[in-house]
């Protein structure tokens, strides 16, 4: 392992345990999340143990877990400089341990139930959307490590909407979601290309689709397709397929700006 792919690992785990530790004082024990099964609409199974009780709601966390992975051992761009390379695969190898930590996290949260599973369930939600805009600054303004934490510090403390409002971190998803996609339609304009924008283009719509589909769950529930698959199932495919878009669409910016303009050489 690079040594910059092992302080991204160091990175994620030591923000994730601190916001575990948190969680787990209590501090947000006022801040309304729905648990329960009947928030669901996949029927729960009483003979399978507790962590597969919804077994597709369940399982279908893997695919995160897969995800990091799979981006942990991919490239982050081809740029011919030493010290962009490190610093593209950091940023890259941050956003892969994020979804190595979201995927136990939410399964976690399926399998218990439990107040605070689901609140930091919610909270580790809110600096994946952050993190792509974090790399679009480092695309414009290089290599500003406090920039990248302060990017990360508002996002977390930006859950602390949830205190003040029972809607507090729909609000605060909203705008990261209006931030980051913002942000990616500036960068494509700036240094995208034909690939990266199809990769802009598909990432949104997964986005959408995340987002209707888990709030339609229930109601999508009454359509056979919906059924044994719910609408929740398909919002963390739609989850995981926005994930792998933000990945492609963020290394191919990498790549791109690391080329001389065409007909120039560096």
């Amino acid at each position: 392992m690079k040594p910059e792919s092992g302080w991204a690992l160091c990175h994620v785990a030591v923000a994730s345990c601190l916001c575990a530790a948190t969680v787990y004082t209590g501090v947000f024990e006022g801040v309304f999340v729905q648990v329960g099964y009947e928030h669901y609409a996949e029927a729960p199974v009483a003979s399978l143990p507790a962590f597969l009780a919804m077994p597709f709601n369940s399982l279908i966390n893997l695919a995160y877990v897969l995800l990091g992975v799979y981006w942990l051992q991919r490239n982050a761009s081809t740029p011919q400089r030493p010290e962009a390379v490190r610093r593209a695969r950091y940023l890259k190898d941050v956003f892969a341990g994020m979804a190595l930590v979201y995927g136990p996290v939410q399964w976690l949260r399926i399998g218990t139930q439990a107040h605070r599973a689901a609140v930091l369930d919610q909270w580790l939600t809110l600096p994946i959307f952050a993190w792509p805009v974090a790399w679009f600054l480092y695309l414009d303004r290089g290599w500003k490590p406090c920039l990248l934490l302060a990017v990360e510090c508002l996002s977390l403390c930006s859950y602390g909407l949830a205190l003040l409002h029972p809607c507090g971190f729909e609000v605060a998803l909203g705008a990261h979601i209006a931030t980051v996609v913002g942000q990616a339609l500036r960068a494509q304009g700036r240094y995208g290309g034909t690939r990266s924008g199809v990769y802009l283009a598909v990432g949104v719509l997964s986005c959408l689709g995340f987002v209707v589909l888990k709030l339609c769950d229930h109601q999508l529930a009454q359509w056979h397709l919906f059924q044994r698959l719910t609408g929740h199932f398909w919002s963390k495919v739609c989850d995981v397929l926005q994930f792998h878009c933000a990945f492609l669409f963020l290394t191919n910016l990498n790549t791109c700006q690391s080329l001389p303009p065409e007909g120039k050489m560096r």
